[in-house]
């Protein structure tokens, strides 16, 4: 089981992956936009954080950068449509950052997280 902080800013999406991953175990907070995830950061630890790339007020590749910041230790994966975006040296994500795209199914979301914090 881990502590997992998940940031994304489509609702209907948010609640559905939440719900996949407490059903597997995890304990979940979510946020619907960067800048209401980096307040969580502040409140409590965290194993994963599972960010989206694109939203409002603050990115999530903003998200990353400071979540690194305040817990160098916790793991970071990207679920997004725009892969290349995470993935390109300029934007400085977090060098361990693992990229998840979309459309994906939920059962390879649960692997991928499971595999992430067991590493």
């Amino acid at each position: 089981m881990a502590a997992i902080l998940l940031a994304e800013d489509d609702e209907s999406m948010r609640a559905f992956l939440k719900r996949a991953l407490e059903r597997a175990g995890h304990v979940v907070v979510d946020a619907g936009q960067g800048d209401e995830a980096l307040s969580e950061l502040q409140l409590r630890e965290f194993d994963l954080l599972l960010t989206d790339i694109v939203m409002p007020v603050m990115d999530g590749i903003e998200l990353a950068r400071r979540a690194a910041d305040i817990d160098p230790a916790m793991k970071i994966m990207f679920i997004t449509g725009f892969a290349a975006v995470a993935l390109n040296p300029a934007n400085r994500t977090p060098q361990e950052a693992k990229v998840l795209s979309k459309p994906f199914h939920l059962r390879d979301l649960v692997d991928e997280v499971d595999r992430l914090i067991a590493a």
